[in-house]
């Protein structure tokens, strides 16, 4: 979807951070990765350290959002929890290790 929204195309450099998930480590995946000029970033196993930025990102979801409600079944947390990364998290959610921007007002200053 990131790709899609950016016209297909990925700014030099760009690195995707991920835990060790099958669906990251994946043949599929990583050559998709590969297609756009994606680098991989994973934790080595066991070490949460590797990979801070996934880490801090999946510690705000679950403190911020889901642990503040309780939600029936996955098919009712999904829409939720989409809102709350594309709406918020992306759109007004401040981050203080980019100047206290949001990652797209970050995004559309550096470009």
């Amino acid at each position: 979807m990131a790709v899609q929204r950016r016209g297909g195309r990925c700014a030099p450099g760009l690195l995707l951070h991920s835990d060790r998930g099958v669906q990251y480590a994946s043949e599929h995946f990583r050559a998709q990765l590969a297609t756009h000029g994606i680098t991989a970033s994973m934790s080595r196993r066991g070490n949460c350290y590797d990979n801070a930025r996934a880490e801090s990102f999946f510690s705000a979801l679950k403190i911020e959002h889901i642990y503040r409600h309780r939600f029936a079944d996955h098919e009712e947390a999904r829409p939720s929890t989409f809102e709350w990364i594309e709406a918020f998290y992306n759109l007004r959610r401040r981050h203080s290790s980019i100047g206290y921007l949001s990652p797209v007002d970050f995004e559309n200053q550096t470009n």
